[in-house]
């Protein structure tokens, strides 16, 4: 259960995105360029809290906001002043390989006092955001994560667009990381981490501002490590999905959003007027996780309705290129036994000696495993079967996929996702256009169940 700590009062909290990275220089090559480093820091997670330990960019919760524009080309120079090697990932961002941010599959892990230069141009606009990818599971636990905001070429500020970066952080009784749970092999068998403390772009029950008047532009985005969390709004008020990680979708409204860890959707309300809060309601009760204030102003450059059509077409699938994978393992799970470094041993000794769980296709995952190799330009079809008994986030690095998405309302619906949510049992097709070449992860982002062996490389060459 989400803590009542959530109702605590919070009434400084505004949007945390308020601390943007310095811009060091613009040029026809490169157009923005902005420095973040990672370090241990300390935030008040609501007025009068008592500091916890985290680890930061830029000492923030969370880290600086990135604004961008689709065509220009991205640059961050990224100095880790941590103790442990660490990267970053721009998580759906059709990347170049190199700067995709998987150590030991696309680069080195930056070490502690060293530096790295990401740069690679913008392809899409949407809504993205970037995270730690070295020990994933206890890196974005302790707030290595922010949001990366792609705008249309020529659009300009818009005071209806707001960002609700949202999480649930697991504090013990002094606030601070439950650091003793970290690596627990319950979490890494069963659901992942859950947290109990939420928060709306760092901060407990933020009040955010938003036009008098005029639409509002919602972004929601979960950096939860395993939660799934669902949002209503207040007195039911319907949400129009306009887009979903990030790629924009044909128009459709529901009474509440689901986020998955990593997943996005952006929710349009053609006016702001009545809009006073947002809940958190997955565990049955309603906790507040921010209210909004109105200013006087209203909102400019923001489009009373928006129908931009998905980044590419659906594929047809006649000829596709199928690769099958078949998801086991964790608890209470149908697998007695897996290959591991080219041994088959039981999975309760795999469990007990290497803290592995997961499989695909009787295969413990890791950054060795094969799942395909497609050639550029080939159409794929991955047909994915989750036989556990868990739900599991699967992300696909570098690419988006359609699927025929069950997760909200209303029945199914063909989506352009990067990250989707498999129930127990589920069998699904993702299929895209491998148009984008190198070494690609897939996994659960789950971020114990991705430890633990749920992921694998589709290489495009």
């Amino acid at each position: 259960m989400i803590s009542r700590r959530t109702v605590l009062t919070a009434t400084t909290a505004g949007l945390a995105l308020s601390q943007f990275p310095k811009v060091l220089f613009a040029s026809q090559d490169v157009a923005k360029s902005y420095r973040i480093g990672a370090a241990e820091g300390e935030h008040s997670f609501y007025e009068g809290a008592k500091p916890s330990k985290l680890w930061l960019y830029n000492g923030s919760a969370p880290g600086p906001a990135i604004f961008a524009t689709k065509g220009e080309i991205l640059e961050v120079i990224f100095v880790n002043h941590l103790d442990e090697p660490t990267t970053i990932h721009w998580h759906g961002i059709r990347n170049i390989n190199a700067m995709d941010g998987v150590p030991g599959l696309t680069q080195d892990a930056v070490e502690p006092g060293d530096s790295f230069t990401y740069r690679f141009p913008l392809r899409d606009a949407g809504t993205f955001w970037y995270h730690a990818h070295n020990k994933a599971w206890e890196q974005v636990s302790r707030g290595l994560y922010g949001p990366l905001i792609v705008k249309e070429e020529g659009s300009q500020s818009e005071k209806g667009d707001i960002v609700l970066l949202v999480d649930d952080w697991l504090l013990d009784e002094e606030e601070q990381i439950h650091t003793a749970s970290l690596g627990s092999l319950h979490d890494w068998s069963h659901g992942g981490r859950h947290g109990n403390f939420l928060t709306v772009n760092g901060r407990s029950q933020p009040k955010i501002e938003i036009p008098a008047e005029g639409p509002v532009r919602l972004r929601f985005i979960s950096a939860a490590n395993a939660r799934i969390m669902r949002f209503s709004l207040n007195d039911g008020l319907l949400m129009r999905v306009v887009a979903v990680d990030g790629a924009p979708c044909e128009p459709f409204d529901i009474d509440e959003v689901a986020l998955a860890p990593a997943q996005r959707v952006d929710i349009l309300l053609e006016s702001g007027a009545t809009l006073q809060s947002v809940w958190e309601i997955s565990t049955g009760e309603r906790v507040m996780a921010a209210s909004f204030e109105r200013r006087n102003a209203l909102s400019s450059g923001l489009p009373p309705s928006l129908r931009a059509m998905p980044w590419y077409e659906k594929p047809n699938p006649a000829g596709a290129r199928q690769v099958d994978i078949h998801m086991q393992g964790g608890a209470m799970g149908n697998l007695m036994s897996a290959e591991f470094d080219g041994t088959t041993r039981t999975l309760q000794d795999i469990a007990r000696n290497e803290k592995k769980l997961w499989a695909f296709n009787g295969k413990i995952g890791s950054y060795a495993l094969d799942i395909a190799d497609v050639k550029l330009g080939d159409v794929v079809q991955l047909n994915v079967w989750n036989d556990t008994r868990w739900r599991h986030a699967m992300h696909l690095h570098g690419q988006h996929f359609w699927v025929s998405s069950q997760e909200f309302e209303g029945g199914a619906r063909d989506l352009l996702r990067d990250t989707y949510l498999m129930q127990p049992g589920e069998r699904a097709e993702f299929l895209f256009v491998a148009d984008n070449p190198g070494d690609w992860l897939f996994h659960c982002h789950m971020l114990e169940h991705h430890a633990a062996g749920m992921g694998g490389v589709i290489s495009i060459s």
